[in-house]
């Protein structure tokens, strides 16, 4: 790619890099897992008989506190992805001719609808007038915000400054609840009564918490969480960048070992755990978000293997439609209407499999609609 010269010296504008389809088919095989695709795998369990179907149901309950399972890695690797899609926007944006400011604009509105939208999508039907029931946290609030930050970084500062940033801000988290005494409990309490984030969002956060006594997207669990999107701005640097695919794909092989080795080690003294965001949380899901985006852009845009992915294309062109599509229309209901007098015939246990089953291919069909008709919702 020819590159041409900005003011800023930590941002380059290269030509508009031709759309990953690995991207947008890790983005919807993500989201699929997110609206309704981990619930289907987890109701396969205990019906098959087979073991390993029954395993794969299995990883798709979250632990209770410290552990990982592979439900656990799905938010955090959308966060990663849209991290690794923000070198291509910020990218487009200033060949366009757009300054750095109206860039953080434009990042920062979309912060601010997809909080509104994540506390619509958490408190349906939401009652404005009583905001001590009202849970601010959401999954999209968080993807808003991690990417403003992220953005911030981008725009400020080199690719070996934001790694540090990243480390810094995991350390600095490990340190605080490893160090500061909760009330009641003293220092280096993780468990869920003691535990400082808990203790601070109790005091911090306005509105309901989840658990009652903490949310897992509250205040606290913010600040580590912003680091899987600024790991995922280094992996789209590296896939932006001109440099050899071979290279490329070394660089994304190292940040997917490194990460998944360092998030080990770190859980010796700070345990994996999702509903903390720990450290080592953090740099396990980082590691393993890079394995599968140099997978799938492997598999994809290096190999030409495309055919395959078009069904989580289509679903990750259009993730935000399924994610509120599956919140505010009821396609179980739809598909039981439709489908039970297909599936009433097989076991009753089955029933539950075949509704979830038919829900998500009605979701599909209408993103698929949207496709046809080059509908694509982005904020």
């Amino acid at each position: 790619m020819e590159k041409t010269t900005v003011e800023s010296p930590s941002v380059e504008v290269l030509a508009p890099p031709t759309r990953l389809a690995s991207i947008d088919a890790l983005r919807g095989f993500d989201m699929l897992m997110i609206a309704g695709g981990g619930q289907f795998i987890a109701l396969l369990g205990g019906k098959t008989g087979i073991n390993w179907i029954d395993g794969m149901a299995a990883q798709f309950e979250h632990p209770p506190w410290h552990g990982f399972a592979f439900y656990d890695f799905i938010f955090p690797l959308f966060i990663f992805l849209a991290g690794v899609s923000l070198p291509f926007s910020v990218s487009n944006g200033l060949a366009k001719g757009f300054s750095k400011n109206k860039l953080l604009g434009k990042v920062f509105r979309r912060m601010l609808v997809l909080i509104c939208l994540g506390i619509l999508y958490k408190n349906a039907p939401l009652n404005p007038f009583d905001p001590a029931q009202i849970r601010f946290g959401s999954v999209l609030g968080r993807i808003g915000i991690s990417t403003m930050v992220a953005a911030v970084l981008y725009l400020n500062f080199s690719k070996a400054q934001r790694f540090y940033w990243a480390l810094s801000i995991l350390t600095i988290y490990y340190l605080a609840l490893l160090l500061i005494p909760v009330p009641g409990f003293g220092a280096g309490d993780f468990s869920f009564e003691g535990n400082l984030v808990g203790w601070l969002d109790r005091h911090l956060m306005p509105g309901r918490l989840l658990q009652g006594t903490y949310d897992e997207l509250a205040l606290t669990t913010q600040l580590p969480a912003v680091c899987l999107a600024i790991f995922g701005s280094l992996a789209g640097d590296t896939l932006l960048s001109s440099q050899p695919i071979r290279t490329k794909m070394q660089k994304l092989a190292l940040m997917a070992a490194g990460g998944i080795t360092l998030g080990l080690l770190w859980n010796l003294l700070f345990p994996i755990n999702k509903h903390l965001w720990s450290s080592s949380f953090i740099l396990l899901t980082a590691g393993l978000s890079s394995l599968a985006l140099l997978l799938f852009y492997w598999i994809i845009d290096i190999k030409g293997l495309i055919r395959w992915s078009f069904f989580f294309r289509v679903i990750g062109m259009n993730s935000l439609v399924m994610y509120l599509a599956y919140r505010f229309f009821d396609f179980n209901r739809s598909s039981y209407l439709l489908f039970s007098g297909i599936y009433s015939h097989a076991a009753e246990p089955w029933h539950e499999v075949f509704q979830t089953l038919g829900g998500l291919l009605l979701a599909w069909l209408l993103l698929y609609f949207l496709w046809k008709k080059k509908v694509f919702v982005k904020v």
